[in-house]
């Protein structure tokens, strides 16, 4: 339609023009003007003719196209009509039948429920009817005893209660004397098979490493000029190196178990090789430390295998490597960690719990030993949050902070489990290299520190040292001075006393009333 417009427009400019033309030059020449005034307009009119032809038959191709796609969408609107209305036509057939179908039920309800109102009436009454029987049998029973209803079951209920009442107590103490003996038998045999399906030795280390030497001529070497050599391997190594009198050996002193194994084993190789100048100081230094990583990252993976525990992962395998080069009091880490997993699995098996996850449990509790020395926190605190990192459960992660008591209240069986195999393994006699002199001292000093405060009457060391139980004088000392007394004390404790692991300090007050009944 735009094109029929703008045809129609350039004919009327064209005619417009064709005026205008023959009106001024009508005075120059006005038969020619005429003539091409004509021409012009004929030759317009001609045009205009064809454009409006072209643009009528355009604008009737249009509107048949639009009639067409009308026509079209009409067809469509109208099967989508057909189809919805069949729809609604089959619905509404299916609720006739529905209806029908309720009607039906319902007429079947009203009659059952004429049925069951009849059922009611002649069931009520025939027990008016029993109610009746029963209260003349009550009559005649009354007469019989020469008591009335409520008082011959008020009688009968206390027979019966005096009687479950000693039954009870009877059964009671029967039960708890057998659950005492049978409790006490099964513990020991399970801590006994445990104990004896594991069998451990318990290699003693030490802080210090003894290197022999071929001749005291080495000894000058190592020191080298003015010392840069043992500074140098010092420097590289983190270890002391104590060169003295003694003859034909050097020491190696260090806590650090793995450093001291790095630096001996270097010390070996450079005094076989014979050239020690800090540069070779340095290279051999390298390349024994990276033996000695692959060798604890080979180390903690046996320890897995021996545990049976697959899939850990890796930077647990290397904590678990550093283990051997830990001790507790002349216990070797590892050792006591593996032999904790024995220990655990074999009482789970025992007790028909979860063993695989005793084992692991037992594998992972000490495993912060490895870096307390670099971390700060307890060793279980640290293995716990270890563990939590490594995506353990709640519970792994309790049984582990929990494996010493005193810290964290154990949540599952299997947590009593890691702590019992922890105490046996730790207490086994030639576990630990501590004298049974140092021993009693140290338990007899934990007691003498209690009883010097104020207020103490009593003080018993008790757990192998682990616990201490203090018994105050209620007159002298209240509920809040007893916390504060608690408190002192374990103060005085850490600066007066060396001991593996931790105390826990136990207040006990109590006030006891008596009278005398004459």
């Amino acid at each position: 339609m735009g094109n029929v417009v703008m045809i129609i427009i350039t004919a009327f400019v064209a005619l417009v023009i064709g005026y205008i033309l023959r009106f001024a030059y009508a005075r120059l020449n006005a038969k020619s003007i005429e003539q091409i005034s004509e021409r012009i307009i004929k030759e317009a009119k001609l045009i205009a003719e064809t454009k409006s032809k072209e643009a009528l038959l355009e604008a009737k191709l249009i509107v048949d196209k639009e009639r067409k796609d009308f026509e079209q969408e009409i067809k469509e609107k109208r099967q989508s009509i057909q189809s919805t209305e069949n729809r609604l036509d089959q619905r509404e057939e299916n609720l006739d039948r529905k209806i029908d179908a309720v009607d039906k039920k319902e007429k079947d309800l009203t009659i059952k429920e004429k049925n069951l109102s009849s059922k009611e009436q002649s069931l009520s009454i025939k027990f008016l009817e029993i109610d009746k029987i029963k209260e003349e049998q009550k009559k005649v029973l009354e007469k019989v005893s020469v008591m009335t209803r409520e008082e011959a079951k008020k009688t009968l209920i206390n027979e019966m209660e005096d009687d479950a009442k000693q039954d009870a107590v009877i059964l009671l103490q029967k039960l708890e004397q057998e659950t005492r003996e049978n409790a006490d038998k099964k513990s020991k045999e399970i801590l006994s098979v445990a104990i004896q399906r594991v069998a451990a030795d318990h290699t003693a280390d030490i802080t210090t490493s003894t290197i022999q030497i071929p001749n005291d001529e080495v000894k000058g070497r190592i020191i080298g000029r003015e010392g840069r050599n043992i500074r140098a391997f010092e420097y590289a190594t983190g270890v002391d190196l104590i060169v003295d009198d003694t003859p034909e050996a050097i020491t190696i002193s260090s806590f650090d178990g793995v450093r001291r194994q790095i630096a001996k084993v270097a010390l070996e190789r450079l005094i076989v090789d014979g050239r020690i100048h800090p540069a070779r100081i340095e290279e051999v230094v390298e390349k024994v430390k990276k033996e000695i990583n692959q060798h604890i990252k080979d180390v903690g993976e046996q320890a897995a295998i021996d545990a049976g525990i697959p899939g850990l992962n890796s930077e647990v395998i290397k904590l678990l490597g550093k283990l051997k080069y830990r001790t507790s009091y002349g216990q070797n880490q590892l050792q006591h960690t593996l032999e904790v997993v024995w220990l655990a699995g074999s009482i789970a098996g025992e007790l028909g719990l979860d063993i695989m996850f005793c084992k692991k449990a037992a594998l992972l509790h000490d495993i912060g030993k490895a870096v307390d020395h670099e971390v700060e926190g307890t060793h279980h605190q640290i293995s716990a949050d270890i563990a939590k990192k490594c995506g353990e459960s709640v519970k792994m992660v309790n049984a582990i902070l929990s494996h010493h008591e005193g810290f964290e209240t154990p949540e599952s069986p299997e947590a009593f489990i890691i702590a019992a195999a922890d105490i046996i393994s730790a207490s086994r006699p030639g576990a630990r290299r501590e004298s049974v002199e140092h021993y009693l001292k140290r338990l007899e000093k934990l007691e003498k520190i209690a009883k010097n405060f104020r207020g103490v009457s009593m003080a018993y060391a008790i757990q192998a040292g682990r616990e201490v139980r203090i018994l105050v004088e209620s007159e002298y000392v209240d509920d809040k001075q007893a916390q504060l007394l608690a408190y002192d004390i374990a103060k005085k404790v850490e600066q007066e006393l060396e001991y593996p692991g931790q105390i826990k300090i136990t207040v006990i007050r109590e006030t006891r009333t008596q009278v005398l009944a004459k």
